[in-house]
């Protein structure tokens, strides 16, 4: 991407580092449990990372291939990684099974905002979950302090000018609807439509925005 798609602008942001996992607190809901993820959730990760239905959705687009892949995709959430990530396990509270992944996976992302993800396993879906932990884990991030600052952003990623507001990035595929009601049931905003080339195969994509400071 080129440097002239990108401007500076002064906004509020969690201060880095983050909190470690082991100082994050765990967050209840009625029916969920998140938590720091934890080097023993590799199997159980590796579970979710191998259905093709929710995998499909993902930037890999397949299923991890091996077990040491799946670990390439947790160990960026574990220390020392933990200290510019957000992600947690989410699992349900009344027996502890890890069912899905989310929060912040990348900050920055690509386009220079924090960049808000999850997962959960299909035979969970349909039942309000991913719903339930959103909000969760939104009140989370929208508590954890903040620092001003000057943060390098993608024009078409940002709303307004030189002082703007703090947002956080989630991105869809544009056929994904069921994530995309989610995200506006949860307080996003659609507020970008692009395509991207991935692997020389082109895709639409959605993006949407949280602003932290507007909830």
């Amino acid at each position: 991407m080129d440097s002239d798609d990108f401007v500076t602008v002064r906004t509020s942001l969690p201060t880095l580092p983050l909190p470690p996992n082991n100082a994050r607190p765990e967050i209840t809901t009625s029916r969920l449990l998140i938590r720091p993820l934890r080097p023993s959730d590799l199997d159980a990760l590796h579970v979710l990372r191998t259905q093709e239905d929710v995998m499909k959705w993902t930037r890999a687009g397949c299923i991890d291939e091996s077990i040491e892949t799946t670990k390439s995709k947790l160990d960026p959430f574990l220390p020392p990684h933990d200290l510019v990530t957000g992600n947690c396990a989410i699992c349900l509270k009344d027996t502890g099974e890890l069912i899905g992944i989310g929060g912040c996976h990348l900050y920055p992302g690509s386009h220079g905002w924090p960049e808000l993800g999850y997962l959960l396993r299909q035979e969970t879906w349909g039942q309000g979950l991913a719903t339930e932990f959103l909000g969760a884990w939104l009140r989370f991030w929208s508590e954890l302090p903040r620092s001003e600052r000057d943060v390098r952003v993608q024009k078409e990623m940002v709303i307004g000018d030189r002082n703007v507001d703090e947002h956080l990035i989630a991105i869809t595929d544009a056929i994904n609807t069921a994530s995309q009601r989610v995200l506006l049931k949860s307080g996003f905003e659609r507020f970008r439509d692009f395509t991207e080339v991935n692997d020389a195969k082109t895709v639409n994509l959605v993006a949407f925005r949280f602003l932290p400071s507007k909830k």
